[in-house]
């Protein structure tokens, strides 16, 4: 379900669906990146911690579904289902 809506802050994407707003910190959704680069990484062991002053660049919508975030790290490769995000702001 896609939220009501959907704010980039400076530090945090709030999303709302209607029930109040949920925050997640830009640090906690470039961590949570479930793209095959950042998952082998975590498989095998190799994930890291992202830099405290990463920041969201853009949000792109795709369809109802999800969303891509664009990083200040040139990271853009994950995308971020709308029920992932409402299960890691919970």
């Amino acid at each position: 379900m896609t939220p009501q809506q959907v704010v980039l802050t400076a530090q945090t994407l709030l999303l709302d669906w209607g029930d109040g707003p949920l925050r997640l910190t830009h640090v906690q959704l470039r961590a949570a990146c479930r793209c095959s680069q950042c998952e082998a990484a975590r498989r095998q062991g190799r994930g890291q911690t992202p830099a405290q002053d990463i920041r969201i660049t853009r949000v792109e919508p795709l369809g109802h579904y999800a969303v891509q975030l664009v990083f200040s790290d040139g990271h853009d490769r994950g995308i971020y289902p709308w029920s992932m995000l409402r299960q890691l702001a919970a």
